[in-house]
Order: structure tokens, then C-alpha cells, then sequence
């Protein structure tokens, strides 16, 4: 690929073209990823209200304000909105639309114009879901289970417009993965061989994998589900002479991979932060490259787990128990390795480092819980109780959205050429990483004492009085956590009309995005930039007068 000559300095992709127009018919994988990011935060502030509803209904036993089915259909909103709007396109579709491309030295991804439909598959993904809302919602759960999926009488009408959306979200996730995989072997500039790619990539590279693999299973299970209501034809539904597990099976075939969409790309930020924010290289760099293509094929062998209840054989619970284990070991690679490049580091505690830290506390804590999920004995007694509930979101919001808000403000300024207000950045994190243990950490304690999830009241329990204290704190723990997340939204748009002017590398990081300007230019660099190792902060110093980081003036540049 020719990379085109950037005459004009102060010429950016925010405004080398101008007009609402530019921006819907781009093909510029920075403005697409922009694009991405803003509609899965709009989203993710939909999915929020909807949980917010969910922690006030359970302040008391007997609820607040919402009935069973209104509770059934916010909990299942939620679900959705932020499983298939939220977690799995937002670090591949948003950050990794945007910064892949630069990382490689390219200009854009291998295929631009799918890039921009793979975003409004998204869209219309979207559309079905806000007309499954107004169309009286859907109280299925999620995961869609047969038969509350099946049955008109107790399901509501936004059944299938949920479907036929989530249905259309896959193939907006199949085309990205498709595109990484291609952008990443074909356009990888001289010299960067596969062991000198950014750890990032390497992330981003094994979730592609997963993403063109494993989402067309989903896919045809949702169109199936759909010919099965629709039409009446037994597959799933037991009343019709169909098989409620065989849905499982399929299900969770796609949703436990679906897992590591959502995981693999926040650890290849995390590794990114820990190595720049500690400057120190990367420990173990051919172990975290190996043990993400390790999770990648490890999550699709042990889905099994998911259905230690449902009367799957003894001998298959034992094989999916032993695989869940070792599914454990890579993840407990990254962050040896992570500890390992923080020792003796130069760690500065901005805000970025703060949720990088956040996310190794909290992912360890998620991956620890998730033995007992593995363990046949104590699964038994907590499957279906608030623990589940700890646990999933301890691994999906405590993780992935950590990871997710660390690489914002990672790239921040590469993508606005504006600088945050650090201050508020720091105390943004912790109210986040307070909240969200407040919140969850008492779900733990309330799961392993009995207390069901999905329940809209509670005052049947013998328990209830304990259990109302538990998700007093809960709800007051989600509070704190909303506070952090609007304080991040305001100085996040703040710095967008008024903040400092970014320099091209604020943080110190060797890859190649941060050899080119803040914003990047609409065709990233003037000249294909030298590779060299992205890990090795040797060669720059700190410029007081750009307020950032260059190159030593004895430093050898890469391919001298």
C-alpha cells in the first residue's frame, strides 16, 4: 500500500474533510472507530439505566416501583444491551478500528468500505433492539433460553425484533474480525515481524479468530429460534418435540468464546499500559503473545460448563470441569507477567496506569471466583445465585469495561489532540474501581448465603432481611460507580472543546501510533515509520518544551 504524502501540518482526519455527510460515508478507519465509540457509549448509557432500575427495584424485599414482568423485561434489556451492544464491540470495533491500523504503519485497514458497513450492521443491530424495547420488550433473559423464547403467552412482542437484531450484530462482528485477521497478515509494514507486534494486536488478533469462528454458531441458533416462533416448527421447544438443551449447547458454544471477545482485547491494552505507564519493557513478551492465541482456543472447549444443571452426563461435567481449569493457566500467565514488568518499573499513578491496576485486581478476583463456577460440587449449590452474578460481571464490566476505559484514556489524545484534566481523571478511576467493588463484592457474599438472581422480590425468603442489607450496600456501591462514570463523561467532553493541546507521544510509548501527530493525520504517516521494538523505552527522554516524549539525540533510530 503507497502511503500518501501529509503536506499540511495542521491537516487531521477531524478536518481534512467537513460535513455530516464526510463522517457517514467515510471510509477512514480513525473516523469509523470514532464513530464506534460514541454509539457504544450511548448504548452503554442506555444498558446503565436499565441496571440502575434493577438496584433500586431490590432495596426492599417486597420491591420499589416495577412489577415481576416490568423487572424481567428491564433485566433483560440490560442483559442484552450490554452483552451484544457494549462489551464485544467495544474494544475491537471502537479502539481497535482506530488504532490497529495506525500500529501497523498503514493507512487503513484491507477493506475500508466493509469496515464502514460492519458499523451500520451495528446500527441497524441497534434499531431492532430500541423495537423490541417499544414494541413491549422482552423478558427472556439474555440469553434467549427456550421456552420462555417460544412461549407468546408469557414472552413479550420484541422477541424476534431482539433476535433479528442480535442475528445482525454477528455479522457486524464477523466482518471486523475478518478485517483484523486480513489487515493484520497482509499489511504489516518491513521489518515488523510477528514478535515485534504490540501486544495489543496480538489480543485484538486472537479475538478476531474467535470472532469469525464462533459467532456463526450463534448466528443460525438465533435464526433457527427465530423459524421456531414464527413459524411453529419444532427445534428447541420441548412442547413441539424439540430439544431445550441442544439450544444450550449451541448457545454457550458461542457465548463462553464470546467470553474472550470480550476479555482478550482489555488484556492486550492492559499489557500495553503496564509496559508504557511503568516504562519499563514488557516481561515475558513471548509468553503473553502465546497465552492470547491459548485463551482463544481454550474458550471453545469448555462451554460445557455453563450446564453443569442441566442433565448433561457425570463423565462430560468431569471433562468440562478439567478444561475449565486449564483454561485458567494462560490467563494466569498475563498477569505473572504483568507483576513482573511493574517490579522495579518507574510506574507513574495517572489515570490510565490506575484502571490498568484496577483491572488486575479485579480480574483476579474474577478469575479466582470462577474456580468455584469450575468446581462441580460448589457450582451445584451456587449456580443461579447472585454469585453467578458476581462472577460474570467481576470478568465482563469489572474487566473488560476497565480495560475498555483504561485504553480511552491511553488514547485519548492520539484520537482528540486534546489532554484530559488529570486530576479528575485519578479520582474519576477510583470512584470507579470503589464502586464497582462495593457493588459486586456483596453479591458474592449474598449468592453463597441463597439468594436467587433474577428475583424481582425477595420477601418470600427466609433470608430476606440479610439479603436487603446486602443489596442496600449493592445499590449504594452502583451509585458510586454512576458518579465515577459521569464525572469521567464530563471532563472526557470537557477536554474535547478546552483542553490542552496534546503532543504527539504524552505518555512515553515506543509503538507506532506514537510516532505520528496528535490528532493523526487522515493518511497516519507522510512516510512508512521504521519499526523497531515497541517495548524499548531506552532510546526517548522527556522534551519539557513539547510537554512529551522524543528521541534521545543519541539514540539510534530503528533501521539505522
Amino acid at each position: 500500500m503507497t502511503t500518501l504524502t501529509n503536506s499540511n501540518p495542521n491537516d487531521n482526519y477531524l478536518n481534512h474533510t467537513k460535513g455530516i455527510r464526510s463522517w457517514l460515508f467515510t471510509v477512514d478507519h480513525k473516523r469509523i472507530g470514532i464513530m464506534y465509540l460514541v454509539c457504544v457509549l450511548l448504548a452503554f448509557l442506555l444498558g446503565g439505566i436499565f441496571a440502575m432500575m434493577l438496584r433500586f427495584q431490590l432495596l426492599t424485599p417486597e420491591g420499589t416501583f416495577m412489577t415481576q414482568d416490568q423487572y424481567n423485561q428491564a433485566f433483560t434489556m440490560h442483559g442484552a444491551i450490554m452483552v451484544f451492544l457494549v462489551i464485544i464491540p467495544a474494544i475491537p470495533a471502537a479502539l481497535g478500528n482506530f488504532v490497529l491500523p495506525i500500529m501497523l504503519g498503514a493507512k487503513d485497514v484491507a477493506f475500508p468500505k466493509l469496515n464502514l458497513f460492519s458499523w451500520y450492521l451495528w446500527i441497524f443491530g441497534l434499531v431492532f433492539f430500541l423495537i423490541a424495547l417499544g414494541t413491549g420488550g422482552l423478558d427472556t433473559g439474555w440469553t434467549f433460553y427456550t421456552p420462555y423464547s417460544i412461549d407468546k403467552a408469557s414472552s413479550m412482542g420484541g422477541v424476534i425484533p431482539a433476535l433479528i437484531g442480535a442475528f445482525i450484530l454477528g455479522f457486524s462482528s464477523i466482518f471486523t474480525g475478518m478485517n483484523f485477521i486480513v489487515t493484520i497478515h497482509r499489511l504489516r509494514p518491513k521489518g515488523m515481524t510477528w514478535f515485534k507486534m504490540p501486544l495489543f494486536l496480538w489480543g485484538t488478533y486472537g479475538t478476531a479468530i474467535i470472532q469469525v469462528l464462533a459467532t456463526p454458531v450463534v448466528g443460525i441458533t438465533l435464526l433457527l429460534l427465530i423459524v421456531e416462533r414464527s413459524v411453529g416448527i419444532g427445534i428447541f421447544d420441548p412442547a413441539m418435540g424439540g430439544d431445550p438443551v441442544l439450544y444450550q449447547h449451541f448457545f454457550w458454544f458461542y457465548s463462553h468464546p464470546a467470553v474472550y471477545i470480550m476479555i482478550l482485547p482489555a488484556m492486550g491494552i492492559v499489557s500495553e499500559l503496564i509496559s508504557v505507564h511503568s516504562h519499563r519493557h514488557i516481561f515475558g513478551y513471548k509468553f503473553i503473545a502465546y497465552s492470547s492465541i491459548a485463551i482463544a482456543m481454550f474458550g471453545f472447549l469448555v462451554w460445557g460448563h455453563h450446564m453443569f444443571t442441566s442433565g448433561q452426563s457425570q463423565l462430560m461435567n468431569i471433562i468440562f470441569s478439567l478444561i475449565t481449569f486449564s483454561v485458567s493457566i494462560p490467563s494466569a500467565v498475563k498477569v505473572f507477567n504483568w507483576l513482573a514488568t511493574l517490579y522495579k518499573g518507574s510506574i507513574s499513578l495517572n489515570t490510565p496506569m490506575l484502571y490498568a491496576l484496577s483491572f488486575i485486581f479485579i480480574f483476579t478476583i474474577g478469575g479466582l471466583t470462577g474456580l468455584y463456577c469450575a468446581t462441580l460440587a460448589t457450582d451445584i449449590h451456587l449456580h443461579d445465585s447472585y454469585f453467578i452474578v458476581a462472577h460474570f460481571h467481576y470478568v465482563m464490566m469489572g474487566s473488560a469495561l476497565i480495560g475498555f476505559l483504561g485504553g480511552i484514556h491511553h488514547w485519548w489524545p492520539k484520537m482528540t489532540g486534546k489532554m484530559y484534566n488529570e486530576n479528575w481523571g485519578r479520582i474519576s478511576a477510583v470512584l470507579v474501581f470503589v464502586g464497582f467493588n462495593v457493588t459486586f463484592f456483596t453479591q458474592f457474599m449474598m449468592g453463597s448465603k441463597g439468594m436467587p438472581r433474577r428475583y424481582a422480590t425477595y420477601d418470600m425468603l427466609p433470608n430476606k432481611d440479610l439479603f436487603q442489607v446486602y443489596h442496600i450496600w449493592s445499590t449504594a456501591g452502583s451509585v458510586i460507580l454512576a458518579i465515577g462514570f459521569v464525572i469521567c463523561a464530563i471532563y472526557l467532553i470537557q477536554s474535547v472543546f478546552s483542553g490542552k493541546k496534546a503532543p504527539a507521544n504524552p505518555w512515553g510509548g515506543r509503538s507506532l501510533e506514537w510516532q505520528c501527530a496528535s490528532p493523526p493525520p487522515w493518511d497516519n504517516f507522510a512516510e512508512q515509520p521504521e519499526v523497531g521494538d515497541c517495548y524499548d523505552y531506552s532510546v526517548l527522554e522527556w522534551n519539557e518544551e513539547e510537554q512529551g516524549y522524543d528521541w534521545k539525540k543519541d539514540a539510534v533510530h530503528p533501521g539505522e
